[in-house]
């Protein structure tokens, strides 16, 4: 199993005292399985995707990567996590203005030192990018950047493939195309995916689904 979640609960402080996100998820995933959480705003959906790609951590449960707990991981290891283990790919497309479109691609893979110039290679030619290397972001439009963000996630050949809402800010007919690509190219890695979606046509696309609602799976 890839990766294994068990009793999680987090609560955050708020102005009206102590909301509790999260209580007692339990989730499982495959390698090379494909799994869409679906729920609510404010269901809980992206804490946990944060909690699992180390972005944060729970206040109580477990979450196992290839048999590691990555919540008792300081910072510098959820660090290390993320530079090539977890790949994450969010709505907002957090490209570096500063970089031309071929460096934010390498990017991740060379902060993981796993930069592959073939399989980088592949990404920039499936993803069509090939004309746009010696662009900067702001010259792309919202489909080419998050093509851009996934060829990055994907440059290191992550473990796991976390997507928090990756076409959430593109049209239909892009959201499909950006989607029919992010798919095929995962299945290519190897990698598990962990996608949150409030998309029922999205979620339908991936091999299984599971539904948050006020902070437990149902």
């Amino acid at each position: 199993m890839l990766l294994v979640a068990e009793n999680i609960h987090k609560t955050y402080t708020t102005a009206d005292g102590p909301f509790e996100v999260l209580r007692g998820v339990d989730l499982r995933l495959d390698k090379g399985e494909t799994l869409a959480l679906t729920g609510e705003s404010g269901s809980g959906k992206s804490t946990l995707l944060h909690l699992i790609g180390g972005l944060d951590t729970p206040d109580q449960g477990t979450i196992s990567l290839d048999g590691k707990d990555i919540a008792t991981l300081d910072d510098n290891g959820r660090a290390a996590l993320r530079r090539g283990t977890v790949g994450v790919v969010f709505q907002q497309f957090n490209l570096i203005p500063s970089l031309k479109v071929a460096d934010n691609i390498a990017f991740q893979a060379r902060l993981a030192d796993a930069h592959d110039p073939d399989w980088t290679g592949h990404l920039v030619t499936e993803m069509g990018l090939n004309d746009h290397l010696n662009k900067y972001p702001e010259q792309l439009s919202g489909g080419q950047q998050q093509r851009v963000a996934i060829a990055r996630t994907l440059a290191p050949r992550p473990r796991l493939v976390l997507a928090d809402e990756p076409t959430g800010n593109l049209d239909e007919d892009t959201a499909a195309i950006v989607m029919d690509l992010m798919l095929e190219l995962v299945a290519a890695s190897g990698a598990g995916l962990l996608m949150v979606t409030h998309s029922q046509a999205l979620a339908a696309r991936l091999s299984r689904r599971l539904h948050l609602k006020a902070g437990q799976i149902i």
